[in-house]
């Protein structure tokens, strides 16, 4: 998509932007940060035990490249999982070396407990649009999550 705006304009949009992403992350990490307190569970773990929900398991290979970490320090944040009881480590049956981490129930549990609430607190904000603007809302964030993903 070629872009054909003044690029002084965009940047004013953009900067307008980044103040209300910040005020965005503000009210929605603040109201996370409670929940994930009461769970001792820091973001990054919480962001593992997402993965781990979408996912049947993930290799330490697997969730070093997802986190953005080394493998020891994936090795890190799954020892603290490990030992909330919110996910397990077994060895691969074809081989032994591999290590495969899994969500448990209380992991799954946390995540949804975590993610009902997240959506509740959408749908309070939403209520502040127009029921068009809220399906634009969605498209707009739908096509940034995209572009970002394939970044």
């Amino acid at each position: 998509m070629e872009n054909t705006r003044d690029p002084n304009e965009m940047r004013e949009d953009a900067e307008r932007l980044a103040d209300i992403l910040t005020t965005l992350q503000r009210r929605f990490l603040a109201n996370l940060s409670k929940e994930l307190s009461r769970g001792n569970v820091s973001f990054p773990q919480y962001f593992l035990l997402g993965y781990l929900g979408q996912s049947k398991f993930l290799t330490m290979s697997e969730i070093a490249q997802k986190m953005g970490h080394t493998t020891a320090a994936a090795t890190g944040l799954v020892d603290r999982l490990e030992n909330l009881g919110l996910v397990e480590r077994s060895h691969a049956t074809d081989d032994r070396r591999k290590i495969m981490v899994k969500i448990t129930k209380s992991g799954a549990a946390l995540v949804s407990h975590i993610r009902q609430d997240m959506v509740n607190n959408l749908l309070k904000t939403m209520t502040c649009l127009e029921p068009e603007e809220q399906k634009n809302w969605l498209k707009i964030y739908s096509k940034i999550a995209n572009y970002c993903q394939n970044k």
